[in-house]
């Protein structure tokens, strides 16, 4: 039985053979892969190495260069850097103009606390910017048939216009009144009796001087009896006037206006300065951008490069 088994057994091994795998060591083959690598460098060195020999040239006479593959700041940073630059110097502007204006309204509201003055018979328009916001008063007679309405002016909310109306000073000169504003349904006279007495007025108000007209606003059309902004020299040659501005003035008092709104009486503005002052808001706005432009150009010019943003660029004439 021992001589049959055994021959079975070599017939099966020479039937039958187990698969056989080549199993690489991973360093092994890194170290093959590297050397050849390494091979081939050297063959393509020395493939250039004779061109450059051939065509007259070296390596030492024209290295390679090294360099970023990103741009280069260009105009970009130069616009950033004037950016904080004119912020800063607009806003010490601003700083100026704040304390020039806080010493004009300082002396506007002292001018206010003063007694009022009587209107001289004749007034000096050169004198007028010496006494802009000045309480005075005078006494005489409404050209209601010369009045002229600016607008159109909102008040709380509601359309209207500005009555002006000569105010004619017995054996004095005439000037101009600021009567205050009026509602747009009570434009004509004769919806406002109350309002165009004929009888002696005394007014008391500011003695201001003349408006700018800002280069938004239209010229006026005296022609058509449009008026968009009080042109004082426009209105004294029409009415015959001297070229003098008052705003008349009132005691503050939500009835009172309510009242004279309804009578169709020019509702007159309050004895106080009201001039706009925003420069503290200005002065934040541009020291704030001027700070924040800094800090951004910094981080800009601060920047490290990314070691994958640079290349080795070879010389074109190789």
């Amino acid at each position: 039985m021992r001589p049959i088994f055994s021959a079975l057994q070599k017939a099966s091994a020479k039937v039958w053979t187990p698969p056989t795998r080549t199993v690489r060591c991973p360093r092994v083959s890194s170290k093959i892969n590297f050397i050849s690598a390494k091979y081939r460098l050297q063959q393509f060195r020395h493939i250039s190495q004779s061109r450059q020999l051939a065509d007259g040239l070296n390596i030492v006479d024209h290295p390679a260069r090294l360099v970023r593959v990103n741009k280069k700041h260009g105009p970009g940073l130069i616009i950033l850097a004037l950016i904080p630059i004119i912020s800063f110097v607009l806003g010490t502007w601003q700083v100026q103009r704040l304390d020039w204006k806080t010493k004009l309204m300082a002396k506007f509201e002292d001018r206010l606390v003063k007694p009022p003055l009587p209107l001289p018979p004749r007034i000096d328009p050169d004198a007028i910017s010496e006494f802009d916001y000045r309480r005075v008063y005078a006494t005489g007679h409404f050209r209601h048939d010369k009045e002229m309405l600016v607008g159109p002016r909102m008040n709380e909310g509601e359309d209207g216009f500005i009555v002006v109306t000569p105010l004619e000073r017995e054996g004095q000169s005439t000037v101009l009144v600021n009567r205050g504003w009026i509602s747009r349904k009570l434009k004509d006279q004769k919806d406002r009796p109350l309002g165009v007495s004929d009888e002696e007025v005394t007014v008391e108000g500011l003695l201001r001087e003349p408006w700018k007209k800002n280069m938004f606003t239209p010229e006026n059309k005296p022609e058509e009896g449009k008026f968009y902004f009080p042109d004082i020299n426009q209105m004294a040659e029409l009415s015959g006037s001297q070229p003098v501005w008052i705003e008349q003035t009132m005691v503050p008092d939500l009835l009172e206006s309510y009242d004279r709104e309804a009578k169709g009486i020019p509702i007159g503005r309050a004895a106080e300065v009201n001039l706009r002052n925003n420069h503290s808001q200005y002065i934040f706005t541009w020291y704030g951008l001027s700070l924040a432009t800094t800090i951004m150009m910094w981080m800009v010019i601060r920047k490290n490069p990314n070691e994958a943003l640079r290349r080795v660029r070879q010389n074109r004439n190789w």
